[in-house]
């Protein structure tokens, strides 16, 4: 297997598609993201564990209620259960990736805006990158 090694930190930065998945292995999924000006991730609970990174721009990061300030080089992890959101508060995108553990989206799957993933009811179907 080859695995993904890239420069995630450039490729997320180049992103502009609000969410892209670039890597599905069996028990981890690697997404960019990028967020408009005042755009939200949207309040969501998972059965799994996820990780984001932010790679450019600022934001905030809620996590059960607690609102947290973030920018570039910020992690959190958003433990199994815990209602999140993302949102972009400032006046350029916010560039991030994020890892799911295990994968939560299908494989290579490209969402342009947040009406495009509402709108699409994909879920993993167990098939990896390789």
């Amino acid at each position: 297997m080859k695995g993904f090694v890239q420069d995630i930190e450039s490729i997320a930065v180049k992103n502009d598609e609000f969410r892209q998945v670039l890597y599905t292995a069996k028990n981890c999924q690697l997404v960019i993201m990028a967020l408009k000006p005042n755009e939200e991730i949207g309040a969501e609970v998972h059965t799994l564990d996820q990780f984001f990174r932010v790679e450019e721009g600022t934001g905030e990061a809620i996590l059960d209620g607690v609102r947290t300030a973030i920018k570039a080089g910020f992690g959190i992890i958003v433990p199994a259960g815990a209602n999140h959101n993302i949102i972009n508060t400032g006046n350029a995108p916010l560039k991030l990736y994020t890892i799911y553990a295990p994968p939560n989206h299908r494989d290579g799957v490209i969402h342009h805006t947040r009406e495009d993933a509402e709108a699409d009811n994909e879920h993993f179907d167990g098939k990896t990158t390789e």
